[in-house]
């Protein structure tokens, strides 16, 4: 199967405050976005992301309106409060893969242009949280193999081409060439002779 990973670029998490800033130096929430190279939008087939001690993310979706008839783009959810360890306060799941696909989202994740990933962590044992090696995956479309098969089947419904002759073993004979030559132009005389009075319609043609 053909990697269709998405080339794009993972900006470095920002965080948010949540809370006192004087009683809690900790931020509760990281936010990743994901852009693609300028005028690319893509249909996501998957997001796939190894944890590292979040306890919830949401998915949000810049994407190209279809109601718009401007073609704007605006922002979705496409998924809400996904649970990636089951207890935050417990290591289940802190470090585990994990794969999104677009029969999970809450939206068509179609003709998306940014990917904005909000991670939440509500416990303070952990002293840091994100998401490492995140890869975005389109829609792949294999070609069928009965495709194939009539590509293969028209390729050999070609006339091959003739070789050319092999030189090595000698030119003909020039004096046979030449009395070939003479035997054609004289059977050209005799045709354009019998012809030249020949009967079209109501119309005599010379081709004298």
């Amino acid at each position: 199967m053909s990697d269709n990973t998405v080339t794009c670029t993972v900006k470095t998490p920002v965080a948010l405050q949540i809370g006192d800033v004087k009683t809690d130096s900790r931020p509760g929430i990281y936010v990743i976005d994901i852009t693609f190279p300028p005028g690319q939008t893509i249909n996501i087939q998957e997001i796939s992301f190894k944890n590292y001690y979040t306890a919830f993310l949401m998915v949000r979706l810049l994407r190209r309106d279809p109601k718009s008839s401007e073609n704007a783009v605006k922002w979705v959810t496409g998924l809400q409060k996904y649970h990636l360890m089951p207890k935050p306060h417990a290591e289940g799941g802190s470090q585990d893969y994990f794969s999104i696909y677009r029969q999970q989202m809450l939206v068509e994740p179609d003709d998306v242009t940014s990917i904005r990933l909000i991670l939440r962590q509500p416990s303070s044992v952990w002293l840091n949280f994100t998401l490492e090696d995140i890869k975005i995956r389109d829609i792949y479309f294999p070609v069928p193999q009965d495709s194939e098969k009539n590509l293969s089947s028209w390729f050999s419904s070609f006339t091959p081409v003739e070789q050319p002759p092999d030189l090595k073993e000698g030119l003909p004979d020039p004096q046979q060439v030449s009395s070939s030559i003479q035997q054609m132009w004289a059977l050209t005389e005799v045709m354009q002779t019998n012809q030249s009075a020949a009967r079209i319609g109501r119309f005599d043609v010379s081709l004298k």
